[in-house]
């Protein structure tokens, strides 16, 4: 029987539920129990896939394709269990599925209402898909007191009613702000966000304070008084100098232990803390460090790449390395090409990610002919592999390479994906359709050509299976000049069909990759293209 564990917020946003989630879930897992960490968003989209990167950050894509929130990032990198399409879910998804219903007649002509049928789909999915799991973590999005959490809120309190005692928790996330001017702490916030949450009949069992400042006993007591919880259940959560730190952080101030004694487990065996020991002291003392540039659209805002920096900063703890990444507007590039020198010159590595759109594209191309041109070592994802093949056709001759993304071209290097093979057979797309989850999605095997540099960098492997996001790909017509002036196909699709990997074994680490293996990197297991990438970052640090 699972045991649920339901995470809130109060006061404002961007407090830190999702690291908190994956933290305790982390902590759980530490203690040998099976964990498994949900989330839902109350906003109306069906799910992240259109949103613009400056509104939600970035799209995080399971194994099984679906497009979700960047807090199951989190969740993955800290308990490294694969989520899926069953994890998050949306208001947006939840109105779409009862309405469809609705429409189909399922209802019986009932009125359709939010009581009790919204919220009987968000109990569905909450109880869905148990498994072995002993604890099912569930966030809810937003703060109490959302006109939109409204829903979700009711289906938590329903929840706790309607499961066994003793199999329900729930913990409240709350912010303690500190006034400079009064030199005081002050409670107020959390002691309305806890009646908040209180009059939509859930009283919270342990209260997670954030605060930028220590909190002293007496104010955990007085928390305690006001919100009619133990002393012991208000939990310190002040800011950490790294995400890595944040569990053992939680674990010192009692976060796991006050969850168990919640459930009333009294002989939970000790946490193994191991490993995140291992991890902190490598990410707090470094032997050496890089300076990475990251060339994108989307660099004012860190969340948009939020996977990506977290693997860089992985690859760092693979070679024992602090990782500087700085991050670059392609679009400078553009306005100005006298500022590529600048700001690429003093780089140990250059990477461009992922993104969607034509704006900033010669910019990227102009960081690929740089990297290319002075041996710097260069990574390419996703849209970076198709600038990366741009920049070579271009080289090779083909003045006019572009993509078909980018509008008309006589010379489509890159050009948009309507069919490919999956699993299940034959996957087609419009080029009008939807936007929204008609990308090629999910995790797709590759095979890599024997000998070949990114062979080498997978240990040897044949074929390995990575996670895709995108609609455009490498025009495969174009393999032959571009590989005659020195741009290698080592990876493809089991059709030997969709190109998925590129490199140049002249270049001290020159490697573009059609998936995202960002998605898939861990703290305790770097992805071996960031360990690879970062390694040679550092080799060329040495050189310059």
């Amino acid at each position: 029987m699972a045991r649920y564990i339901f995470i809130t917020g109060g006061v404002v946003s961007s407090l830190g539920k999702g690291l908190m989630a994956a933290s305790l879930g982390a902590l759980l897992q530490a203690r040998g129990y099976k964990v498994r960490i949900r989330k839902f968003d109350p906003y109306l989209n069906v799910d992240p896939g259109t949103m613009s990167p400056y509104q939600h950050g970035e799209v995080y894509v399971t194994d099984d394709g679906a497009e979700t929130d960047l807090d199951l990032g989190h969740y993955e990198r800290f308990t490294g269990v694969s989520a899926h399409q069953a994890d998050n879910i949306t208001s947006g998804r939840v109105y779409q599925e009862i309405i469809a219903k609705e429409r189909r007649g399922d209802f019986l002509g009932a009125t359709v209402q939010v009581i009790p049928h919204v919220t009987d789909a968000i109990k569905e999915f909450a109880l869905a898909d148990q498994g072995d799991h002993d604890f099912i973590l569930c966030e809810i999005g937003g703060t109490v007191g959302d006109i939109e959490s409204l829903p979700f809120m009711e289906a938590i309190r329903q929840l706790r009613n309607e499961l066994e005692p003793m199999q329900t928790l729930s913990v409240h996330v709350t912010l303690v702000p500190y006034i400079a001017a009064a030199g005081e702490l002050k409670t107020k916030p959390t002691q309305h966000s806890v009646r908040e949450l209180a009059a939509l009949g859930i009283k919270p069992d342990i209260l997670l304070c954030r605060s930028e400042h220590f909190l002293p006993e007496a104010e955990r007591r007085k928390i305690a008084n006001f919100c009619n919880v133990r002393p012991q259940a208000v939990i310190p959560a002040l800011d950490a100098k790294s995400i890595y730190a944040v569990p053992l952080q939680y674990h010192e101030e009692g976060l796991d232990a006050e969850v168990l004694r919640g459930f009333g487990i009294a002989d939970a065996p000790a946490p193994d803390l191991a490993p995140w020991r291992e991890v902190t002291s490598r990410y707090f003392n470094p032997e050496g460090e890089v300076t990475i540039g990251v060339v994108g659209k989307y660099v004012g805002l860190k969340d948009a790449y939020k996977s990506l920096n977290e693997a860089l900063v992985h690859g760092g703890l693979a070679n024992r390395a602090k990782v500087h990444v700085k991050w670059i507007d392609a679009e400078v590039f553009e306005r100005d090409p006298s500022e590529i020198v600048a700001e690429l010159e003093p780089l140990h590595g250059i990477l461009v990610p992922g993104g969607f759109g034509e704006r900033g594209s010669e910019g990227k191309i102009a960081s690929v002919r740089f990297a290319r041109e002075r041996k710097v070592p260069f990574f390419g994802i996703c849209l970076g592999m198709q600038m990366a093949c741009i920049e070579s056709a271009r080289a090779a001759g083909v003045d006019a390479a572009s993509s078909t993304e980018f509008g008309e071209t006589d010379e489509p290097v890159v050009g948009i994906i309507t069919e490919w093979m999956t699993k299940e057979g034959l996957e087609t797309r419009a080029a009008d359709g939807d936007l929204g989850g008609t990308m090629r999605l999910g995790a797709y095997d590759a095979k890599l050509a024997e000998g070949s540099r990114i062979s080498d960098i997978y240990g040897g492997a044949s074929e390995i299976s990575e996670r895709h996001r995108h609609r455009y790909e490498v025009n495969g017509a174009y393999r032959e000049r571009l590989e005659n002036d020195g741009l290698i196909f080592s990876g493809m699709s089991p059709d030997g069909l969709l190109p998925e990997i590129v490199e140049r074994p002249d270049h001290p680490f020159f490697v573009g990759v059609q998936f995202h293996p960002e998605l898939k990197s861990r703290p305790f297991d770097p992805h071996p293209l960031f360990a690879g990438f970062v390694a040679a970052a550092l080799r060329q640090s040495r050189l310059v």
